[in-house]
């Protein structure tokens, strides 16, 4: 009968799996430009909305531990404007140190293209900053589905552990360009991954095993998102959105910040991407392939 019992309660439990929520929290102020505090104080509320804590403070301690080197994965490709705040990176940091950690580094493929983003090389607050051009990549190729791609060792060998930091941006091949994409700024050759709108091949670059294994959260800079023109900086197609994105969901917050900009793309006149050929269908791939979710019903969306 125990074992009767046992096996009933597994079955159950099996099928209660596909019902859990990814949560994606949003976290706006628009004020947030006014002072470095407010975007400081907008992210710890973000984050300690997404663990569900009682301080900001105990919610970074779950992100990593000390003693592990962090990366934070900046998006440096449009330059300033159309880049990663430097302003959220430099708070990231000051709450990583706050939590313990000593060893951050901010990377992306390019030392040119961090400079351009406003990101000095050399941190008085002592991260180390640095382009996949000066860190390297491995020397044998990771391999999953139609991806075959030379992995950072900022990734590999540097980091622990990654925090991702997206732009909540349009791309105009394959239509947005957030959590998922931003991992192609770990390959050697993205570029040949762009055909057929990046479907498969943005899910396929994320499930090679560095990336599965080490990014840990994902944190959108929303404060000026891109609707149409990505993913280089077009101003006139900019929007005052005033938010951050948090998730450990990749899949989860894509699927999110693509209704944001489809819904700010209609409200503006454009048609929806899908009637341009640039519908992002590599997010339901990374859904199928298990990365996450992009059921609105498993997606419990937290607006703090």
């Amino acid at each position: 009968m125990t074992s009767r019992r046992s096996l009933l309660q597994s079955c159950l439990a099996g099928l209660a799996a596909p019902t859990e929520r990814s949560r994606v929290v949003i976290a706006r102020d628009a004020a947030v430009r006014q002072s470095p505090g407010r975007l400081a104080a907008l992210l710890d509320r973000a984050v300690q909305a997404y663990f569900d804590r009682d301080s900001a403070a105990e919610a970074w301690k779950l992100v990593a531990r000390p003693g592990e080197t962090v990366g934070l994965k900046v998006n440096c490709l449009a330059g300033r404007g159309g880049s990663t705040s430097v302003a959220l990176v430099d708070a990231v940091v000051e709450r990583l140190r706050a939590a313990g950690i000593r060893q951050i580094v901010v990377w992306d493929r390019l030392n040119q293209d961090l400079e351009s983003a406003g990101f000095r090389l050399a941190r008085r607050d002592g991260a180390r900053v640095a382009g996949n051009d000066a860190l390297g990549y491995e020397d044998d190729l990771a391999v999953y589905g139609s991806a075959g791609s030379l992995v950072a060792r900022a990734l590999t060998r540097t980091c622990d552990a990654v925090i991702n930091l997206p732009v909540l941006k349009d791309h105009g091949i394959a239509g947005v360009t957030m959590a998922l994409k931003n991992l192609f700024g770990a390959i050697h050759n993205p570029n040949k991954y762009h055909l057929n709108a990046g479907d498969p091949y943005v899910a396929d670059v994320y499930m090679l095993p560095p990336i599965r294994q080490k990014v840990r959260l994902a944190i959108c800079d929303a404060l000026t998102p891109q609707y149409e023109g990505g993913p280089s900086f077009m101003p006139q197609w900019n929007w005052p959105y005033h938010g951050l994105m948090v998730a450990r969901d990749p899949v989860a917050l894509d699927y999110t910040g693509w209704q944001i900009i489809e819904r700010q793309r209609a409200a503006r006149g454009h048609k929806p991407l899908a009637a341009l050929g640039r519908e992002p269908k590599y997010i339901a791939t990374a859904a199928g392939h298990g990365i996450g979710t992009n059921d609105p019903r498993r997606i419990e969306v937290r607006e703090v």
